[in-house]
């Protein structure tokens, strides 16, 4: 049930936001330059690797030896933009309909976080992880690593339609009023170390 209306509405969004998708990758590939889409390795359902979609929000300045500028230095204020109204996760409307994601559920980390999860945290993946999540409308980047887990373990535990629908509709509050798009100090998120 939960496939079938992921894809009837991964779709109906990719149908009727397409302008928006297409406008804002040719200002990506303008901006920020080729690729316009961002691709990484993350953690998926049962802690199986895929590739995730994103739009650029960094350019790839480098110093005089050829090495990435830090976060800060590389997200422009376009970047900043795309974060703060989470256009740049729209491709990943691509990652629901090839089933690697869903629409709700937990966040995909990087791969490197992997081993890092104690056994309670692991529970993440007994679920796919999905564009917005209960994290995300509690918070998501202003609360600390730890609470994140606790609120995607409490979602794997408590999943249902009508959850679903909430995180939905709060998801969509916020896309009007973004919060937590960035933690603070830091141009995106601190690092999980396993402790934080």
């Amino acid at each position: 049930m939960k496939r079938l209306f992921d894809v009837l509405l991964s779709i109906f969004l990719l149908i009727i936001l397409s302008p928006i998708i297409i406008i804002v990758y040719i200002l990506v590939f303008v901006i920020m330059g080729k690729p316009a889409i961002f691709k990484q390795p993350r953690g998926g359902y049962k802690g199986k690797i895929f590739t995730i979609y994103k739009f650029r929000t960094m350019t790839n300045k480098t110093d005089e030896h050829g090495v990435l500028l830090s976060d800060e230095e590389r997200l422009n204020s376009f970047g900043k933009f795309l974060r703060y109204t989470s256009l740049d996760e729209f491709p990943q409307i691509i990652n629901v309909l090839k089933g690697d994601m869903s629409l709700i559920g937990p966040r995909p980390q990087i791969v490197e976080y992997l081993p890092l999860y104690s056994e309670e945290q692991s529970k993440r993946h007994d679920v796919k992880p999905g564009i917005t999540g209960w994290a995300q409308v509690n918070g998501r980047n202003d609360i600390s690593w730890t609470k994140k887990f606790e609120y995607d373990v409490w979602y794997v535990e408590n999943q249902s339609f009508m959850l679903d629908m909430k995180i939905l509709f709060k998801t969509f509050l916020h896309f009007f009023n973004p919060q937590g798009v960035s933690q603070e100090g830091h141009a995106t998120v601190e690092k999980f170390n396993g402790k934080n």
